[in-house]
């Protein structure tokens, strides 16, 4: 399956996670899941929805090994500093690697995305 498509697919279900995060906190009115409930909607749903289109409407840049890697670390990373952070939040850092593995996986993976971008997303030639 095709990167672009794979990450718009995994982001519907962040997109998922986010709202019901967001449901939760506001039938219980306990805010405390606030920091997660944002990351995911951003990093999880919205990023990765963009990045997927990026991959779908230049397709040079979505078949690199660098698309694999972002599609990878960002997928990986993203889970692993939610599941730290939730836990932090409610007072217990014994799983606080968990936050800063991630975090630093979910970051290299977009630094990827940065780098595969400037080098394969390119001006197609417009036909006249």
């Amino acid at each position: 399956m095709d990167v672009g498509v794979r990450l718009i697919k995994i982001s519907a279900l962040y997109f998922l996670i986010g709202v019901g995060i967001g449901y939760y906190m506001s039938t219980a009115h306990a805010y405390n899941l606030t920091p997660v409930h944002v990351h995911i909607n951003l990093l999880g749903w919205t990023a990765l929805t963009l990045a997927g289109i990026i991959y779908i409407l230049f397709p040079e840049a979505g078949r690199t090994k660098l698309a694999k890697w972002h599609f990878w670390l960002h997928n990986i990373g993203l889970p692993l500093m939610m599941a730290g952070l939730a836990l932090v939040v409610y007072g217990n850092d014994s799983l606080l690697l968990f936050t800063i593995v991630g975090a630093n996986l979910t970051t290299l993976g977009v630094v990827l995305f940065v780098i595969n971008v400037w080098k394969n997303v390119k001006e197609t030639p417009q036909s006249e």
